[in-house]
This record gives C-alpha cells, structure tokens and sequence, in this order.
C-alpha cells in the first residue's frame, strides 16, 4: 500500500472519529462511525491473507448490524420525542438500543464475541489501531447518553471485566489475549461511566497508553503468540525485563500505572454505596492478574520448547526506532505518584 493511499486512510479515520466526537446530532455521529469503519477496512484486508480477508469481513458485517441498529434507534427516538439531540434521550427504548449498539461496536460482553476472532486475524499494528483508536468515536457517544442507562452500563461493565478475564485464561496467541484485555478494560470503564465520566477518560486514557506500548514492544520483537515470547530475552534484553512490568500494569498490579484507574474505580464505586459491585469488580479482576502474570512467567522464567540443539541467536541492533518505545514504557510503568496532581486536574 503506497504513503499516499495510507495518509489517506488515516485522514479518514481521524475525520471520522472528529465528526463524531464534535457532533450533537445523531445523523452526524452515525455518519463519522460509518467513516471510521470504512478507512480502517483497507488497512484491515491490505495484506490479502484469507484470514486478514475473514476477519475485515467479520468486522464489517458487525459494525453494520450495529450502525444499522444505531440508526433505528436514534429515528424511534426522534419519532417518539420529535428531536434528534444525543444528550436528550428521553425515552427508555431508544436509549437501550443506542447502548447496545454502541457495547457491540466497541466489543463489551455479552457482545464481545467477535473481537478475539477479528484481532487474531489482524497485523499488530492494525490490531493496535482496532484496540485503541476505534474506541474513540462510540465511547464519547456513550459518555454522552450515560446518565439515561445506568443499571444497563453496570450490568455490561460487570459482565465485561468477568468475561475478558475468564475469556484469557486458556489463551496462547497473544493478540487474542490483548483482545480479551480490552474487554476487561472497556468493563471498568462503563462500570463507573454514570458516575464519574472525567475517571472513565482516565481509564481509557491510560489503557491507550499501556496498550500502546504492549503491542509496540511485541510488534518490535514480532512475538504472536507466548512460545515466542521465550526467545525474545535473547533479542531485546532490556525490553524483556520491562514487558512484566508492564504486564502487570495492565492487570492493575500496584505500585505501577494500571493500579491507579482501577483503585480510583473501586473507591468511586464505594462511595455511591454499591459496596458489593465494587467487591465483584475487585475479584474479577484476578482473572486478568492471572493471565498477565502467565505471560510475565512465559517471558522471565521459561525457555522456548525446542527439540534441537542450536546456539542462541545473535543479538543485532534493531533498525527500528525507539524513542516512543521508551517514553510508552516509562509511562505505562510509572505515573502511579502523579495520582494526587491527576485528581486536582480531574476537579477543574
């Protein structure tokens, strides 16, 4: 695929995601979806393998089942209500629909089911692009209709961090992994949606950033699946000692970055008085600790299986830059002390 053609798709995504994230009218944002969707699916398809072929057209069909749902609700809302506003959702049936809508198109459980299939048939670099920056546009649009359905969002955020963490748990390809990671994340954040939507950005903006630089690191030792995670000491010492700790920060372990949304999470969940979701949440999330810290055993503590004797490979410098590599690092392991001046920013 040639820059001009990838500038183009890339201009089309960020358009999309704007049209969407600026509009107050449902035509609009269902018009910047149905833009997000169509540039990433070249991106998606470019390597013309049958599997990247399979998992274009199982993401196409899903994000039109869900635009197409999204469209009829917002045209029942206008029939019911006679206007076409998204903060004003009035009426029960639309809002639940529009939600659902949204929960499929960002992959929430129970409607989660495509993801693993479509990230595992995905490059890592396109599967950074589907995990991240697609989440976007229907996230905002959920941010906007939240306080319309809150037993709704709880019960999907719930079911969602219980999912993404029982889903990973017998898993060996990574990217089905960082698949059900996302799950697990996009739960926390829909769970404390009505509550505090300045925590919820938190959230997503620290899962972009632990996200980013999980794949950039496997994309930068071509790992995809844990048997290769083994070889990668050899290749990449120093990342090698660091993907744990990263691991782990994205299952929330303290003292590193991916403890500080979920123990925000938890203590804003407690004050609304809903002690036991809070207490469920908290267990859930042992499923997902778990499977990182497999992968962080599968990295640190064992050797590729290998029936012959050879030599460990040489360790050549690796022609690709670094520089994002390690600001991504560092951030994904360290911002835990700037909690305090995050929750000052977070009032204003």
């Amino acid at each position: 695929m040639t820059p001009y053609i990838l500038a183009t798709l890339f201009f089309s995504l960020g358009i999309g995601t704007t049209i969407t994230l600026a509009s107050s009218h449902w035509l609009l944002a269902w018009m910047g979806l149905e833009m997000n969707t169509l540039a990433i699916l070249p991106l998606m398809a470019q390597h013309h393998h049958p599997r990247a072929v399979e998992a274009t057209t199982k993401y196409f069909l899903i994000q039109a089942a869900a635009a197409a749902t999204l469209l009829f609700a917002s045209i029942t809302n206008a029939w019911l209500t006679g206007q076409w506003d998204i903060q004003q959702m009035a009426h029960p049936l639309p809002t639940t629909m529009i939600i659902l809508a949204l929960a499929l198109k960002i992959g929430l459980a129970p409607l989660h089911a495509w993801l693993p299939e479509v990230l595992q048939g995905l490059d890592l670099l396109t599967g950074l692009v589907l995990s991240t920056w697609q989440k976007l546009a229907p996230f905002a649009l959920l941010l906007q209709i939240q306080p319309s359905g809150p037993t709704l969002l709880m019960a999907l955020g719930l079911l969602s961090t219980l999912v993404g963490g029982w889903g990973g748990l017998n898993q060996t390809q990574l990217r089905k992994i960082l698949a059900y990671s996302s799950i697990a994340h996009l739960g926390w954040m829909a769970l404390v949606l009505q509550f505090s939507p300045s925590l919820a950005l938190l959230a997503l903006l620290t899962y972009i950033i632990m996200t980013l630089s999980t794949f950039l690191v496997l994309k930068h030792n071509k790992a995809m699946n844990i048997n290769t995670l083994a070889t990668s000491w050899s290749k990449t010492p120093i990342l090698t000692a660091l993907m744990p700790l990263m691991l782990l920060s994205l299952g929330g372990l303290p003292p590193l970055t991916g403890f500080m949304p979920k123990w925000l999470i938890l203590q804003e969940v407690a004050k609304q008085d809903l002690a036991l979701t809070a207490t469920l949440a908290a267990l859930t999330a042992l499923f997902s600790l778990y499977f990182y810290l497999r992968l962080s055993y599968a990295m640190t503590l064992t050797l590729s299986p290998n029936n012959l004797t050879s030599t460990t490979p040489w360790r050549t410098p690796s022609p690709q830059p670094t520089q994002h590599l390690a600001i991504l690092t560092t951030a994904s392991i360290c911002l835990l002390p700037l909690t305090p001046a995050i929750l000052t920013l977070m009032t204003f």
